[in-house]
């Protein structure tokens, strides 16, 4: 149970004795039954107000911390930043943080840290101000999102892996006839040269052209895959590229962790087209594009990412994704759209290799453009729905 607070001196100076003594009684009820953690302090970041939950969670009790600045109680920047916060909101009115819901570090009696949920309000009292905290404990929270994400690795891995393990056998299983076939009848052109007279050079010959077709019959089976994997089918549909730009920002930035996150701002025509393509897959082209440029950014001191959408003539409209990163410079030989090539040291080197495949499907043409310090830009464009 939170310990007895006082109305705080500012308020209690204005009150008769009765109002101010039920009003404390007010407060102290609330403080007691309040469920989420609530912290009042004044315009000095003091504390004035710790309920009983503020006391279970962080760990200290309502007279450990009355006076005490809150900055006790905070992690990371907000401990060095708070004073500054309040200044700034009392010196411009201008709220940054009041009234937002945001996540922070707290700071418990024990030293630990924790994530929390922190949303302020605040209060007028004449001259004054009165601050109050809500603050809800997301360790837990965290903790289940931390497993679901591991869980979801753990599947998408799977997934996978048993289409990387079903390819395999079933090209195995295809190659394996003719490369035996190719293998029987090299050994047996060799044999018959142990004794080269015409009519066994006859049968070399009849043994290696026999080889040579099944060789091309190899061959035809392992481009028969490729193709198969790499073009697939699309469901080309007329579709606002509008949702589809919003939709993929918004994904682009799930699972970016330990980095500044880019903003991404996007151009669009007002009068922008519908055009024909697979939702889907385009989306997923723009995500990764976006996704790319995210992660490139993460050493840049200001990033930014523009994404421009603009009809260029009567047929065609053009989607382009630029950052203002570092920009690539690929070892020669190697194109940024190559398969299982990355400069990224975790990369796998597909996801652009994908955008290719996916924008080929389209009749389309994907290009990068970059100047090694001066960012990277991609684009490609999609026909319009002249239905």
């Amino acid at each position: 149970m939170a310990s007895d607070s006082h109305t705080p001196p500012e308020l209690s100076d204005a009150l008769p004795g009765e109002e101010e003594a039920s009003l404390n009684t007010l407060l102290q009820s609330i403080l007691a039954s309040v469920p989420d953690a609530m912290i009042v302090i004044d315009e000095h970041g003091k504390i004035v107000a710790f309920s009983a939950a503020a006391e279970r969670l962080f760990g200290y009790t309502a007279e450990q911390v009355q006076g005490q600045n809150i900055k006790i109680l905070m992690g990371g920047d907000d401990h060095s930043y708070h004073d500054n916060y309040i200044h700034n909101y009392l010196r411009t009115g201008k709220k940054q943080i009041i009234g937002v819901g945001r996540m922070v570090e707290a700071r418990l009696a024990d030293g630990t840290t924790i994530p929390v949920e922190l949303k302020i309000g605040d209060a007028n009292f004449g001259e004054h101000h009165l601050f109050t905290g809500f603050i809800r404990d997301l360790s837990e929270q965290q903790a289940s999102e931390h497993r679901m994400g591991e869980l979801q690795v753990e599947l998408t891995n799977f997934s996978r892996l048993s289409a990387v393990g079903t390819m395999a056998s079933a090209m195995a299983h295809e190659l394996n006839q003719p490369l035996t076939a190719v293998a029987n009848y090299l050994e047996a052109a060799r044999d018959l040269l142990d004794t080269p007279d015409p009519e066994t050079i006859a049968m070399v010959q009849e043994a290696l052209a026999a080889a040579s077709i099944q060789s091309i019959r190899a061959g035809q089976i392992i481009r028969r895959l490729r193709d198969y994997v790499s073009r697939g089918e699309i469901d080309a549909r007329p579709v606002d590229l509008r949702p589809v730009i919003a939709e993929a920002i918004t994904l682009s930035k799930v699972g970016i962790e330990g980095q500044q996150l880019a903003p991404v701002v996007d151009h669009i025509d007002d009068d922008l087209p519908i055009v024909l393509a697979d939702r889907l897959q385009i989306r997923q082209v723009i995500v990764n594009l976006v996704k790319n440029a995210v992660e490139a950014l993460a050493d840049t001191p200001d990033p930014l990412i523009t994404v421009t959408v603009t009809a260029v003539d009567d047929a065609n409209v053009e989607i382009s994704v630029s950052d203002n990163g570092p920009g690539f410079d690929l070892p020669e030989g190697h194109g940024p759209f190559d398969a299982f090539y990355s400069s990224k040291p975790n990369g796998m080197g597909l996801g652009l290799s994908i955008c290719q495949t996916i924008i080929d499907a389209h009749n389309g043409e994907i290009i990068a453009e970059s100047e090694p310090g001066k960012g990277a830009t991609f684009r490609f464009r999609l026909k319009r729905d002249t239905d």
